[in-house]
């Protein structure tokens, strides 16, 4: 099997030529199970400057020929937060995109496709689809379209008119790829393309990404990439290895500073007990009541009682 550039590079440098557009089209036909035609790519924030942000991560914004949004997003690196991010991604997609002054009825409709390489929440599946449905509380129903909003907005359920959440968990796929949709997977993963695959846009892959098709500047500049992302995994890796350790160490350190200072206040504690029991065996012989010495001691007259009785 031939090695292929990976997708993230592809789409830094190679998915942008129109002449390409049929690598993408095929991973979103393929992922949303029905024919998408890319019109146009739009300004996203792609080929970040910051220098981690360059190698973590790369996005890309189609149009369809619907008129719907696409965001495509290749995440490299664990971010805790990457739920909130897709929904802030999506969020100002529909705010960007709707002109002042204009109607609802406007709201494009969004796509966001998330491709990322770390174990992003917990689940058993590689690929998630996320949608907006409503759904009533006592009767457990589905919130449905009336006629006339089928007719004026051209489709059939609620759903349809929010954005939508695909999450392609690449680095959890581990068995031999069997429909289109795992062919993408395993590409995306590995780099590689299964020899026998039929998923639309791969055979585009196997034509236009080869490495052999890169000049040698292109493989130095490709190659430095592949490495910056190991680097980056790296020092993410070992940073958390580094203050896991740290933690226990502190943790064992204040567990004894602990012990010792819970230890000298336990011997100071029973120190003035000590003490205060001889004070009131002494005021005992010398006649007073249980009362007086209570109020001297602050003993309780049970306490002086017993510790007379034992001092007999």
């Amino acid at each position: 099997m031939e090695n292929y550039i990976r997708f993230d590079w592809a789409m830094k440098r190679l998915l942008r030529n129109k002449a390409n557009y049929a690598v993408l089209e095929g991973l979103l036909t393929t992922l949303l199970e029905e024919k998408v035609t890319i019109h146009k790519l739009l300004e996203s924030e792609s080929n970040q400057e910051d220098e981690f942000d360059k190698y973590n991560r790369v996005d890309m914004l189609a149009e369809n020929s619907q008129g719907e949004l696409v965001l495509i997003e290749v995440q490299n690196n664990n971010e805790y937060a990457y739920f909130q991010r897709m929904l802030f991604g999506a969020s100002k997609l529909v705010t960007e995109y709707i002109n002042r002054g204009e109607g609802y009825e406007k709201v494009r409709k969004v796509y966001s496709v998330n491709i990322v390489y770390f174990s992003l929440g917990h689940g058993k599946d590689f690929v998630y689809h996320g949608k907006t449905e409503f759904i009533g509380i006592h009767e457990g129903d589905i919130l449905e379209l009336s006629p006339f909003q089928k007719q004026t907005f051209k489709v059939d359920k609620v759903s349809q008119l929010y954005p939508e959440y695909y999450i392609l968990k690449v680095n959890d796929f581990n068995r031999v790829a069997r429909t289109p949709l795992e062919e993408w997977i395993y590409y995306l993963n590995t780099g590689n393309v299964p020899e026998h695959a039929t998923a639309p846009g791969l055979d585009t892959v196997k034509e236009q990404l080869k490495l052999d098709r890169m000049s040698r500047e292109e493989l130095k500049a490709y190659y430095k990439h592949l490495d910056n992302i190991v680097i980056l995994r790296d020092n993410i890796m070992t940073e958390r290895a580094e203050g896991r350790a740290e933690g226990r160490a502190e943790g064992r350190a204040e567990g004894r500073a602990e012990g010792r200072a819970e230890g000298r206040a336990e011997g100071l504690a029973e120190g003035r007990a000590e003490e205060k029991a001889a004070i009131a065996r002494n005021l005992k012989s010398l006649g007073l009541s249980p009362e007086q010495i209570a109020k001297a001691t602050g003993l309780t007259e049970a306490e002086i009682n017993q510790l007379t009785t034992d001092h007999q």
